[in-house]
């Protein structure tokens, strides 16, 4: 059975990390299973932990007036639940629910900021791997709002 030392470094969000900085952060996670179906982040709720899937997939989407829950993307396989625990006020932006049954890390929020915080090494390294996360996102919906509003004249 793996570590969740060994499981972080072979995530692709911190697959780079030097085994020293993987050891700190594994304090903070431990393994997760949600059933098809089951609610893995709540929009509004306290951004307590994130999850690094391993297997399976989940979806993420927004609550819209009049339209209820809008599916806005699906995750797989070494992506990542939630990306709102790094930033005050720590509540999720988003609702994510399991489509398959999935397997993640769990990795706690507040031990991971407290780590960041007194490690400025692991802080830079997650924090720099976190705003390529967030590049990739928005380059996404970037190219999504293309799609959806760009010029089809042809």
């Amino acid at each position: 059975m793996k570590s969740i030392r060994d499981l972080l470094g072979e995530h692709l969000l911190f697959r780079d990390f030097h085994p020293d900085l993987l050891e700190l952060m594994a304090g903070c996670g431990h393994n997760v299973h949600f059933a098809a179906g089951e609610q893995i982040l709540t929009e509004g709720a306290p951004a307590n932990e994130f999850y690094l899937i391993r297997s399976g997939k989940a979806s993420v989407g927004v609550t819209v007036p009049n339209r209820g829950t809008v599916l806005i993307e699906t995750l797989g396989p070494d992506e990542v639940i939630g990306v709102s625990w790094p930033f005050p006020p720590y509540r999720w932006e988003f609702s994510s629910t399991a489509i398959d049954p999935t397997s993640a890390i769990a990795m706690d929020a507040e031990c991971l900021r407290n780590k960041c915080d007194q490690e400025p090494l692991l802080g830079y390294q997650v924090f720099k791997s976190f705003a390529r996360l967030m590049r990739d996102r928005l380059q996404a919906t970037r190219l999504q709002l293309l799609d959806l509003y760009g010029n089809h004249a042809g």
